[in-house]
């Protein structure tokens, strides 16, 4: 069977995976990265008498009405890792970790003018323990959905309305968000700030008058190596950091490093 000739708009992890998923299912005409970009699309679909096809994740750019239009009726194919419409936005598998989540979905719908709002095609759960890496999830649910697109894209259902009255929203992250509050977090909860802001925003405490990146951490009933007490009294044993400045550690280096300075 022909493999569908396919335009892919998307960047970063989400988009990584789900093409690792798509790509031996079609053919990759064009691979939109940036802005700038969507002229090319129009001109490749303008000038081409084939069918062509469209699957995003991860654009991080406003398509307007006239790119959307290009690929009716099916649309352009949006990849979203959260069981729409809960957590349209820009950051719904750092939320779903940030709220404790262990069930987290992938949804693939039609690409809508207003965000994350588009008819669904097809959305499944996938739980996930709590001590698995955000990269593990971004990796996995975009497999998901780029094989069911890869496997559907000639032959999709009709795709079903979202509910408005249950939509929920996530944020865009940046670096206010960065830092540890243990007087206000428990320890489980700052556990899955260190999970959920990994590599951006990247968490970040204080140790010995120290600006630190928490790179990995677990949760104790007891202080043990470098430990910060949340408000249930629980305690979040941070095992690698990341001094201002410096390279990755892990706790006893540093401890010795710059707890000895502090003593001194």
């Amino acid at each position: 069977m022909t493999k569908p000739k396919v335009i892919f708009f998307g960047n970063g992890p989400l988009a990584t995976a789900v093409f690792g998923g798509l790509k031996d299912k079609i053919e990759l005409i064009f691979w939109a990265k940036k802005k700038e970009d969507l002229g090319e699309v129009e001109k490749i679909v303008g000038s081409s008498e084939q069918k062509i096809y469209a699957v995003l994740a991860s654009y991080g750019v406003i398509i307007p009405e006239r790119v959307l239009n290009l690929f009716e009726p099916e649309g352009i194919i949006n990849i979203h890792p959260s069981y729409l419409p809960d957590l349209r936005g820009p950051s719904p598998i750092e939320t779903a970790i940030l709220r404790g989540d262990i069930e987290f979905g992938v949804s693939v719908m039609k690409l809508a003018l207003k965000m994350d709002a588009g008819p669904i095609y097809y959305q499944t759960k996938y739980e996930f323990n709590k001590f698995v890496q955000k990269a593990e999830i971004y990796d996995t649910l975009g497999k998901i959905g780029g094989e069911w697109v890869g496997e559907n894209l000639l032959n999709l259902p009709e795709p079903i309305l979202q509910d408005e009255a249950e939509a929920t929203y996530s944020k865009m992250l940046d670096t206010s968000m960065a830092k540890l509050k243990p007087e206000e977090q428990t320890a489980e909860e700052m556990f899955d700030q260190v999970r959920a802001f990994a590599g951006f925003p990247k968490t970040r405490y204080e140790f010995f008058g120290k600006d630190c990146i928490v790179l990995s951490a677990h949760v104790a009933n007891e202080v043990d190596k470098l430990s910060i007490r949340g408000k249930d009294g629980l305690y979040l044993v941070v095992d690698e950091v990341q001094p201002a400045g410096r390279k990755p550690m892990n706790s006893k280096s540093f401890i010795n490093g710059y707890g000895c300075k502090e003593k001194a």
